[in-house]
């Protein structure tokens, strides 16, 4: 054993009758071991590659491991997803991938399960609806690496010389919208439904008019009647009324309604906190309010998560849960979410970043997390889903399109696809 923390917690757990529950000696492992771990990049330039925050943490876990190397590869996000699905295909998947989905490996079998390569610190850490996303059929394979919220900025200086105040309800935003409209701003609200991240405004917006994308119970509504409203509201108030700029939105893409706002032709758009950093490089005065709904502030936002996963195949369940003890850190959780503008996935660098000064432009995305709801991503479906949302969404807000059909549609690939209903 490498460390008397995971000696006492296999100790603990064996009392219960659980014995290997957790990461302990053998599991596979040899005195020497090497771990691969694909990694996306976080960064948007060479000198804040992600992949000077894994070489620091591997440099520092490995002095305190000399039995460990860690072999990482950090891919853009445009690749690391297929990069490790070509690695599966190929019978040679690495150990550890940190990427974007983890239910079609879990559906396969090939994933550890959170508590057999955990500590009990470490689970019992993580924030509780962030581990809930990270399960398939009850059991937690998917581990929470980073996460977003969503909020509405608005420019305040558009907002000043249109004479307005933030929106509270969708009436608000309209009546907003109006005025910015007058006042010759070019998107006054921004909506990207084009197929870069149409599924996180499409879902931003039906949590706001009390629907999503599934139930309490986790089966897909798409087509409920609290959705359809959503987007005939959209349809009829937004885009149809010409408040949301000279793009049609199924064309409008996330990256490209942000370079918008910071160009400062946007007046209000829903956005992630990675939007602080361009708004502020460009020098636009902006605000943030949580997103507003029908009768009021939205019922809850929107929660995106990336995931970490650790497969079987070479056995080195030991070494990886060491390894996930450190990179679970506080430190190390701290210094991503800083580094990134990301919300931390444990409850202790939660605590920290809500009571310190240097993190005050994160609490309002803080201040959400506890609400937000994710994509349904322990359905094996989901790919589909996603996939279609991205392709077909656009077309319902379109000018003689049709909500119900198009979330019509999407019901039905949600209902064919295999595990598409619970």
């Amino acid at each position: 054993m490498q460390r008397q923390v995971r000696t006492r917690a296999i100790a603990v757990v064996s009392a219960l009758g659980l014995v290997g529950v957790l990461g302990g000696c053998g599991g596979g492992d040899s005195s020497d071991v090497t771990l691969k771990l694909v990694a996306a990049d976080y960064g948007d330039s060479a000198d804040n590659s992600t992949r000077k925050y894994w070489a620091e943490l591997v440099e520092d876990f490995e002095a305190g491991h000399p039995g460990v190397k860690v072999d990482v590869s950090v891919y853009s996000w445009n690749d690391v997803d297929r990069k490790v699905k070509e690695m599966v295909d190929a019978g040679d998947p690495p150990d550890l991938a940190q990427i974007g989905a983890y239910a079609d490996y879990a559906q396969q079998g090939l994933l550890y399960k959170a508590r057999e390569v955990l500590s009990i610190p470490v689970q019992a850490d993580l924030l509780s609806q962030l581990t809930d996303a990270g399960k398939v059929a009850s059991v937690q394979y998917g581990l929470p690496f980073a996460s977003s919220t969503r909020v509405l900025f608005y420019n305040k200086d558009l907002f000043d010389e249109a004479g307005i105040t933030p929106p509270e309800t969708w009436d608000d935003l309209v009546d907003n919208a109006t005025k910015l409209k007058a006042e010759g701003v070019k998107y006054p609200y921004a909506l990207p439904l084009g197929p870069e991240e149409a599924q996180a405004e499409t879902m931003q917006w039906l949590l706001s008019g009390d629907g999503g994308y599934t139930d309490d119970r986790g089966a897909y509504t798409i087509d409920s009647v609290e959705n359809v409203d959503t987007l005939t509201w959209l349809k009829d108030e937004l885009v149809g009324a010409g408040l949301t700029g000279p793009v049609a939105p199924g064309k409008l893409n996330r990256a490209d309604a942000f370079a918008a706002f910071a160009a400062g032709d946007v007046g209000m758009l829903n956005g992630h906190p990675s939007l602080m950093r361009l708004a502020g490089q460009k020098g636009v005065e902006y605000g943030m309010v949580p997103t507003p709904g029908v009768d009021g502030e939205s019922r809850a936002t929107l929660g995106v998560s990336d995931w970490m996963m650790a497969f079987k195949e070479n056995g080195h369940r030991e070494a990886i849960g060491d390894f996930l003890d450190a990179v679970y850190s506080e430190k190390n959780v701290l210094k991503f979410s800083r580094t990134y503008d990301l919300l931390p996935v444990t409850q202790s660098a939660s605590r920290v970043m809500a009571e310190s000064a240097d993190d005050k432009a994160l609490k309002p995305f803080l201040d959400q997390l506890g609400t937000s709801e994710l994509y349904p991503v322990g359905e094996t479906s989901w790919a589909a889903v996603n996939a279609q949302i991205k392709k077909q969404i656009g077309k319902a807000v379109a000018p003689g399109g049709s909500p119900a059909v198009v979330l019509s549609g999407l019901q039905a690939t949600a209902t064919r696809t295999e595990g598409g209903g619970r």
